[in-house]
């Protein structure tokens, strides 16, 4: 079964809508996740054309910011880049936009050189395969610095841009757990169940369809996820179903929401990490959302993670 009927049926006998729903504080201003490709940019206005053709005019705040690799100004972005923004106003008005952003996270299966550069092939896991990625020479004492254990077998994440085919890792994601990738610490020997929060670090990925709202969850069940590396975290989270509905709420920002669950994130529970953008965060992956639900709940792409807690929809 479908994860589309699934979440058709889990909605249809639970009484609910079937799309993801806000669970946040009425009181804060919403957030809204737009992408697409830029077509027209000015100091004042921007037109994005979204993955279904149709174009979107956003005003350019004053206090907008953009992001290619490096802090620009919106006027700096070229013609064609893939964007997502943060918008407010019902999406009418961009204050932060991310140009060909990507995200690398995976193991380490071989290092090599071009030139001053070092490349790096990854291994995302049985769902998104292999990567290679380019760490610029100007680069690499910030991703070194956050990943010392430079060699296969370890983990790795970074945050980059696609350009030309390639990708380039420009910051550190993450610091790279000490641990190799197969010696996951065990979790917590017992948890309140489906229905109490679970705290922990919630990230993002780019695996998702454009404009796409949703997670991929660490611990599905193993027959339904169709994948034998699932299950795995260091946290204390139920096993849940693709289709589910998921609490992700926002620790630092008070926004929150429940979304379905379209993936697995069997990578993403190999990290046993904290999130110290705001607070720090108890250690472990809880949820890999999509871009756009990430930024509608507070995210900052380049940072790469939020103080989190999940718990069933």
């Amino acid at each position: 079964m479908g994860v589309e009927r699934r979440h058709a049926l889990a909605s249809a006998a639970l009484g609910r809508g079937s799309g993801p729903r806000s669970a946040e504080d009425p009181g804060l201003a919403p957030l809204t996740g737009v992408t697409g490709e830029i077509r027209d940019v000015s100091p004042h206005l921007l037109i994005v054309e979204n993955a279904d053709g149709a174009e979107e005019r956003l005003v350019v705040a004053p206090w907008a910011v953009a992001w290619r690799g490096k802090v620009v100004t919106p006027t700096d972005l070229p013609v064609g880049s893939r964007v997502v923004i943060r918008a407010r106003q019902s999406g009418r008005v961009a204050e932060r936009i991310w140009a060909d952003i990507t995200r690398v996270t995976g193991v380490i299966r071989s290092i090599g050189t071009e030139g001053k550069d070092r490349t790096v092939e990854l291994d995302c896991g049985p769902h998104r395969g292999t990567r290679t990625v380019v760490i610029p020479y100007t680069a690499s004492g910030r991703i070194r610095v956050r990943h010392p254990q430079f060699e296969p077998g370890f983990l790795f994440d970074a945050i980059g841009t696609r350009s030309g085919g390639a990708t380039y890792a420009w910051l550190p994601a993450s610091s790279q757990p000490t641990y190799r990738a197969a010696a996951v610490p065990p979790p917590p020997a017992a948890y309140g169940g489906v229905q109490s929060r679970v705290s922990g670090s919630a990230v993002w990925s780019d695996a998702f369809d454009d404009g796409e709202a949703g997670v991929a969850y660490p611990k599905l069940e193993r027959a339904d996820a169709d994948c034998e590396d699932t299950g795995v975290s260091c946290t204390g989270l139920p096993y849940l179903s693709l289709g589910s509905m998921l609490y992700v709420g926002n620790v630092c920002e008070g926004r929150s929401a429940v979304l379905p669950i379209l993936a697995c994130g069997c990578v993403a529970g190999r990290f046993c990490d904290r999130c110290v953008e705001c607070g720090t965060s108890p250690r472990g992956r809880v949820a890999e959302l999509s871009a756009v639900s990430f930024v509608e709940l507070g995210g900052d792409l380049t940072k790469g993670c939020f103080n989190a807690r999940v718990g069933l929809g």
